[in-house]
């Protein structure tokens, strides 16, 4: 059966890291027709569709972040027919398939930037963001790399530096240039005629800069870190007020949302660390004419409590209007929840509870590789540390490799991902977690989500029914969810104790079928440790 066109809209999209997932050709790092190989499994949890993380061609400084080729495969994961054949084998199975755009900055060895440095009169001498010195030599503003040290790097041949937000091999595009804008819709279009269904777009809010350069603020004494950045790296001691979020940004995403609307159920999401993300990802999603959809890190960060977690939802209520979220738990970027959340709960229980979190709020939910095993952080030996943003803050932050160790499919010694040491070692944790182990396993955490991502998905009050938010309910979080079609109760409890809420509401229909024993007791909802209650008012 086909899928609305506004499939996005409360849709699970399944996050596939494509250098850690299934590695087809034995030279330890995932491909492409890894990724086709298992699809079958991503199909079987229920979900709507997949996102593919980088997969173009690339120097790998930054593990694809970094691209040199907009419009072909890396030699790595395969080629344009590998691609194909992804896509007709996602559409066999009823996968929407969704792909990462860096248009933010490209691979310095991208033709562009080889254009661009030789020199200030070249056709594209400012497609990329160029400032003189200060009259000192030092750099032209304040501006911090995420990565560590000034985003500025000078280039000996121009005698100008020029501007990266990450590695110094990663420069900034000029998106002040209507041709640098064009030639990224170009690009996306190119996509768009090969059957994806729609873009993930790294660092959606820092394509503009502030055209003057202006010195970004310091955050002011005893102020909150409000970016989603460890609070070693110095790039947290401003605010990003002139870097990134600029008014301009807000025509392009018009111009990328006129694009889409050429292709009927295509759809964007786009990824938003800001120091007010919430009101920017209403900006961004607002009105129907620029995104579909945004996440930020509220729930990418450490805090989990039930009050912060009300927070967020009430935050989000407060400055949304029409906005459309999309929530995370985890992706390739941050500690895994089952570790960041959970490290101090049950191992087996507390991720499937938050998950169902997840997936009854209100918004589409992105579940990256892995999670829906319950698989903690792994542990990355200094030795194995590919990461280069965990190189230089180590051991304060050990970097990203811990999420990005590959999927586990079995209990052998590189758990079925490759016939050879892999890219990343394969922590020994994660193979009692594996799928094959836990398919044999009918309490698993695999076959829980799958039977809660099977109900959730029949629920019109969880896919697309608005959020109505009770307060003063202590360690239980819960909202009602409200659809013509259906109202719901939602109650979770994300702790290791029972836990009572009282109740003189309408009466509540308790429903079965999602895997939770939640009950209600008279004038009261009971919660075991680490359960929900779902019931019809």
């Amino acid at each position: 059966m086909s899928k609305p066109l506004d499939w996005w809209k409360g849709g699970i999209i399944y996050q596939i890291y494509p250098r850690s997932f299934m590695d087809s050709n034995g030279d330890g790092v995932g491909d492409l027709p890894g990724i086709t190989s298992r699809l079958a499994y991503v199909a079987s949890l229920g979900v709507d569709g997949i996102w593919l993380s980088p997969f173009f061609t690339s120097p790998m400084k930054d593990f694809g972040y970094d691209i040199s080729n907009y419009r072909d495969v890396d030699p790595l994961f395969g080629n344009l027919d590998d691609f194909r054949a992804l896509v007709a084998e996602a559409r066999r199975l009823g996968l929407k398939v969704m792909i990462d755009q860096v248009i933010s900055h490209t691979s310095d060895q991208h033709p562009w930037f080889k254009e661009s440095r030789r020199d200030s009169t070249n056709a594209k001498a400012d497609w990329y963001v160029w400032a003189d010195p200060k009259p000192d030599g030092t750099p032209p503003n304040n501006w911090l790399s995420i990565f560590g040290g000034s985003a500025w790097q000078f280039d000996s041949g121009r005698r100008q530096y020029y501007l990266h937000n990450f590695l110094t091999s990663q420069p900034d595009l000029n998106f002040h240039n209507p041709d640098v804008r064009q030639a990224n819709l170009d690009n996306m279009r190119f996509w768009l005629d090969l059957g994806v269904d729609g873009f993930r777009l790294d660092t959606v809010n820092f394509y503009y800069h502030d055209a003057q350069l202006r010195d970004n603020p310091p955050v002011p004494q005893g102020a909150a870190i409000t970016l989603g950045a460890p609070a070693a790296n110095p790039y947290t001691w401003q605010r990003h007020v002139y870097d990134l979020s600029q008014p301009e940004n807000l025509g392009f995403l018009q111009e990328l949302r006129a694009l889409m609307d050429e292709y009927p159920g295509s759809t964007t999401v786009g990824e938003i660390g800001d120091d007010n993300p919430l009101q920017l990802m209403a900006q961004y999603t607002a009105g129907g004419d620029k995104l579909h959809m945004a996440y930020t890190f509220d729930l990418l960060n450490t805090p989990h409590s039930a009050d912060y977690i009300r927070e967020v939802v009430a935050r989000f209520r407060d400055n949304a209007g029409d906005a459309w979220p999309c929530w995370a738990l985890s992706n390739h970027d941050v500690v895994r929840s089952a570790t960041r959340w959970g490290a101090d709960e049950d191992a087996a229980a507390y991720p499937r509870i938050a998950l169902a979190m997840l997936m009854s709020l209100r918004g589409s939910v992105c579940l990256y590789q892995g999670e829906e095993l319950g698989l903690p952080e792994a542990e990355v030996p200094f030795e194995r540390i590919q990461d280069p943003y965990g190189i230089p803050f180590w051991p304060e932050f050990k970097g990203r490799d811990g999420c990005r160790t590959p999927m586990v499919w079995d209990h052998s010694e590189q758990g079925g991902f490759s016939t050879v040491e892999p890219w990343l070692p394969v922590d020994e944790r994660h193979l009692a977690l594996s799928v094959d182990e836990q398919e044999r396993q009918s309490d698993s955490m695999l076959h829980a989500m799958r039977v809660f991502i099977k109900w959730r998905q029949q629920q019109p009050a969880l896919v697309k029914g608005e959020l109505e938010l009770v307060e003063g309910t202590g360690d239980i979080l819960c909202w009602i969810r409200r659809d013509p079609a259906q109202t719901l109760l939602v109650a979770l409890n994300l702790t290791g104790q029972t836990q009572r809420m009282p109740w003189s509401g309408p009466a509540l229909s308790v429903q079965t079928g999602h895997g939770f024993n939640g009950e209600v007791d008279g004038d009261e909802i009971v919660l075991p440790a680490y359960q929900a209650l779902f019931a019809h008012v």
